[in-house]
């Protein structure tokens, strides 16, 4: 049986990077089924690559020996490429992951990889293709985006695991139940610091991979975003930069606009700014009105939002600078 893993990276562009990395597949055994690349020529030069690959199970190529109390453990640093100053995520290791599915010839892979980071500035992160991410979905009253995503999930086209519902009303918690997902209800008519507080303290039993604000009508403070410490990704009902935070579509309606659009985009401290992942518009006429606005909105929000998800699931997404690299 072959397992399947995923490498992307990020480095100043120099000459080289790609015939590295592919010698250290190949001394490895790993045959490359999908291969991406981009080079950002504006601003700071930078070289971004994503490499789907497989490996033997039974595959003995690799040169190095790695510790057996390693098993558990595969190289997730992310990846976040600033335009003012390359953070150099790889000098911060973080080990994660569930990796019994992995061979240690992909182990062998991130040491390697380590090897060659430094020559030529490397960020990078290895995963299990197979794995599934944990996720809270934020919610408040509307049930579009929350219904794709679990339709999505069960049909097997993401590979996400809902570990809870969150929101600050109780009005989807009949979909919670029926889909066995716990639901904690935090209501928002309490102090705000005292219902991010008491969020955070239960996001704490769920081992969350990241958060999908699902229509969660609620902006987290600076805060919650830092104590969480992990992505966030929003889904806003206008096709950003126009229309940001409250009432878009009432927004778009004033300004006569012939489309309407949604965004996901990851979570900063700044509303509605953060890099974006996708986006999607619908056209509209004179003849509609916010209400038309909003019932023809939904349908790309819930897609834009899932489409999202599964882009950052699958390791699709580099950040860089306040944009992103997405090799879809």
């Amino acid at each position: 049986m072959n397992n399947t893993a995923v490498l992307i990276f990020s480095c100043p562009d120099k000459k080289g990077i790609v015939a590295s990395v592919s010698k250290v597949l190949f001394d490895s055994g790993a045959n490359i089924i999908e291969s991406n690349q981009h080079s950002a020529k504006s601003l700071l030069p930078h070289f971004f690559m994503r490499i789907v690959f497989e490996l033997d199970a039974d595959n003995n190529n690799a040169d190095i020996n790695v510790s057996n109390n390693a098993d558990s453990e595969v190289y997730n640093a992310d990846i976040n490429v600033s335009n003012n100053n390359r953070a150099n995520n790889c000098n911060n290791k973080n080990y994660s992951g569930n990796s019994k599915n992995l061979n240690k010839s992909i182990r062998a892979i991130k040491f390697k990889m380590d090897e060659i980071a430094s020559e030529f500035d490397f960020n990078f992160k290895i995963s299990d293709i197979s794995v599934k991410k944990n996720a809270a979905v934020f919610v408040s009253k509307e049930d579009h985006c929350l219904n794709e995503l679990l339709w999505q999930k069960n049909a097997g086209d993401i590979l996400l695991d809902i570990r809870c519902i969150i929101s600050n009303h109780a009005n989807l918690s009949a979909i919670a139940n029926f889909y066995e997902i716990p639901f904690i209800y935090v209501p928002s008519n309490i102090d705000k610091d005292k219902q991010e507080e008491i969020i955070l303290e239960k996001l704490k039993n769920f081992n969350i991979d990241f958060i999908i604000l699902a229509k969660y009508m609620r902006i987290l403070s600076e805060n919650f975003i830092n104590s969480f410490g992990k992505k966030i990704i929003n889904i806003h009902h206008s096709f950003l930069p126009s229309f940001p935070g409250a009432k878009p579509y009432e927004q778009a309606y004033e300004k006569g606009v012939k489309i309407i659009g949604a965004t996901a985009h990851f979570v900063n401290e700044k509303l509605d700014d953060g890099p974006i992942i996708e986006q999607d518009v619908i056209r509209i006429n004179h003849e509609d009105n916010p209400d038309d606005l909003k019932r023809k909105g939904k349908i790309i929000e819930r897609l834009v939002l899932a489409k999202a998800v599964k882009l950052f699931i699958e390791d699709r997404i580099i950040e860089y600078g306040n944009k992103t690299i997405v090799f879809d």
